[in-house]
């Protein structure tokens, strides 16, 4: 062999390497942000901070792992959460400004502290009429989630695909689900699309379980709680900041709350036009956002978590939606082309979805708080405006009885906490029959206390 050759056949080599080594890197540490502390993610991206309004992390995608060899992807099943909104009801604007405004008649505010009630007014104009509904920057985050879909797994949308999308009955959802079709059918007019916003799909498309509900803040949940926010709730530089006398000004104005709906406001302008403004958001510093953070992480996992402190079964609210998830993909895979099923509905589904399949560690049950930090229970990875979990289905072709699949969380590889052989992919028959088993063993147990409490 020629020196020649040597050299072509060792870059052929490396140019074989070089993808596969960066996909398992992608496996290993399927967010970006691991080797980062929250606090600093939070001083570079103020939005990381704004929980379930956080700004959807569409840049630096990572590439994604090659198909499994002689397998092609033919089936997606995804769900959704709606993109960007404006503030969803009028309590977190009228609590702080209620207070300003009370104590600007006093006589109270400070120059910033003008400022800041005159930032509140300009909001005010731009929402009212507006609560809840979808922003233009949410209908262009999925448009650019589905346009990625198609790009990345072009063979599941080919020809007369049949694409079947369905949402909640609230309208920020509906649109969402318009936004991305829209995109599809430009990209390929020839797609069978049908779409669907029916009360009849709301049992798992958005079921709130009433008695799981009940018991997220009973027994040892909110004392633990309350022991973990105290420390992290007082802003005494924002109350010298704004009010020429604070001592004064809290005869009027409650500084814990003040302080959580003005960092909340701020962080909810980065979902509409008026973010390039800064309204707000400069008035804090980055540690006291991240306190806030705190602050809300550790409620969303004790509402949503497999959190000891009240049982840890609050992700079985969504039992019914991973039931039909399988249910779907079970008959969908004795197609030749099934095509795609698309789902769109809200965090409060898709956090705790997540959690039940415990997707990246989301499964994590403590009863320290904590904990959560260190151990990478962040909801912010999860649930920002857009956010979506995507199972990307493989085989030969239909009389392959090893179909495999992989789960995207935010459109970036994820893990799962059961064996395989061929990660980031898993065998669907072991998936099926381990999240079968756990949905059973819940309801029986379910079933076995609801009767013995009647029996009492």
């Amino acid at each position: 062999m020629s020196n020649r050759q040597r050299m072509t056949r060792m870059r052929r080599m490396v140019s074989a390497v070089l993808p596969m080594l960066f996909s398992l890197s992608t496996f290993l540490f399927p967010l970006s942000t691991l080797a980062q502390s929250a606090l600093d993610i939070i001083t570079d991206n103020q939005s990381f901070a704004a929980s379930n309004y956080s700004i959807y992390p569409d840049t630096a995608l990572p590439r994604l792992t090659p198909a499994p060899e002689g397998k092609v992807p033919f089936y997606i099943s995804h769900y959704g959460r709606h993109g960007s909104r404006y503030v969803e009801n009028r309590k977190g604007f009228d609590i702080p400004y209620n207070m300003l405004c009370r104590a600007d008649s006093m006589n109270e505010l400070t120059e910033r502290g003008k400022k800041v009630l005159s930032d509140m007014r300009v909001i005010y104009a731009d929402t009212e009429k507006h609560w809840g509904d979808l922003t233009s920057y949410g209908q262009k985050q999925h448009r650019g989630i589905a346009q990625r879909m198609m790009d990345r797994f072009p063979e599941v949308f080919r020809g007369n695909a049949h694409i079947d999308a369905r949402s909640t009955i609230v309208p920020r959802c509906i649109l969402s689900m318009g936004s991305a079709l829209h995109v599809m059918a430009i990209n390929n007019p020839e797609l069978d699309i049908t779409m669907k916003a029916s009360q009849a799909d709301m049992f798992y498309m958005n079921h709130q379980d009433q008695l799981l509900r009940r018991n997220g803040m009973t027994a040892d949940a909110p004392k633990a709680y309350d022991k973990f926010i105290e420390g992290r709730k007082h802003n005494e530089r924002l109350m010298e900041l704004l009010f020429i006398h604070p001592d004064s000004a809290r005869k009027v104005v409650n500084d814990i709350w003040l302080n959580y709906y003005l960092i909340k406001m701020g962080l909810f302008q980065l979902n509409t036009h008026l973010y390039k403004g800064g309204y707000l958001t400069d008035i804090f510093t980055a540690r006291e956002i991240y306190r806030l953070w705190q602050w809300e992480n550790a409620w969303w996992y004790i509402m949503h978590g497999a959190c000891k402190l009240n049982g840890g079964h609050q992700p079985y609210t969504q039992r019914h939606l991973l039931r039909q998830i399988i249910s779907d993909a079970d008959s969908c895979l004795q197609l030749e082309r099934p095509g795609v099923q698309l789902r769109y509905g809200h965090e409060t589904v898709l956090l705790p979805l997540t959690c039940l399949i415990g997707i990246n560690g989301f499964d994590l049950e403590t009863d320290n708080l904590d904990e959560l930090e260190e151990k990478g229970w962040w909801a912010s990875k999860v649930f920002p405006m857009g956010s979506n979990l995507q199972f990307i289905f493989y085989r030969r072709d239909i009389d392959d009885e090893d179909v495999l699949f992989k789960v995207l969380l935010n459109e970036r590889e994820a893990t799962l906490p059961i064996p395989t052989d061929v990660a980031p992919y898993y065998h669907w028959k072991d998936f099926r029959e381990h999240y079968l088993q756990k949905i059973d063993a819940y309801e029986l147990s379910r079933s076995r206390m609801l009767k013995e409490q009647r029996q009492r």
